[in-house]
């Protein structure tokens, strides 16, 4: 087990606690206001204390709310990103797997397979793509679209479970 770096999140008041946590799921302040409400004691001062009651509280949440983080998440090599309109961590770890450098056919191919996975799912395609490359990400995409909706939605839980721990694990 790894403690944070540069902080005890068991020491934080609410309104710290919240505001430092609040990206950690995309756009979803209310998985750190839970997991703020469930209590502070030291297990919470390891990253994978708190990730593990982060991701309680996600997969313990109702379809309808989790439907809605789902959706917060914004498309890989999409008109956010174009945009500059993805959060500060989307926008560090789309470039890390090289997707702000897409050649145009690749930036077609994703354009496309971003429009048929939502119009087949109705959420965008989720991955943690920390440690992956532009190409392994198309073919995870390419896989995944034959997919039923049930087993892409627990696949994007869990693939947003993986991408609050590399964002805890940086703090």
């Amino acid at each position: 087990m790894s403690r944070f770096q540069t902080l005890s999140p068991s020491r934080l008041s609410r309104e710290d606690f919240v505001k430092v946590f609040a990206d950690i799921y995309e756009h979803s302040p209310w998985v750190a206001e839970k997991a703020f409400e469930l209590g502070l004691d030291q297990s919470i001062d390891e990253v994978d204390g708190l990730h593990q009651r982060m991701a309680d509280i996600l997969l313990s949440a109702s379809h309808e709310a989790q439907l809605a983080l789902i959706n917060a998440h914004p498309d890989l090599a999409g008109k956010a990103a174009i945009r500059g309109e993805l959060t500060a961590s989307s926008t560090s770890e789309q470039a890390g797997a090289g997707i702000s450098e897409c050649s145009a056919e690749e930036f077609a191919r994703f354009t496309e397979l971003n429009d048929a996975y939502k119009a087949k799912f109705g959420f965008p395609f989720i991955k943690a793509v920390k440690g992956s490359n532009r190409q392994q990400i198309l073919a995870a995409f390419e896989t995944r679209i034959h997919h039923s909706a049930e087993q892409e939605f627990q696949t994007a839980l869990a693939e947003i479970n993986k991408i609050a721990l590399f964002r805890l694990q940086a703090l």
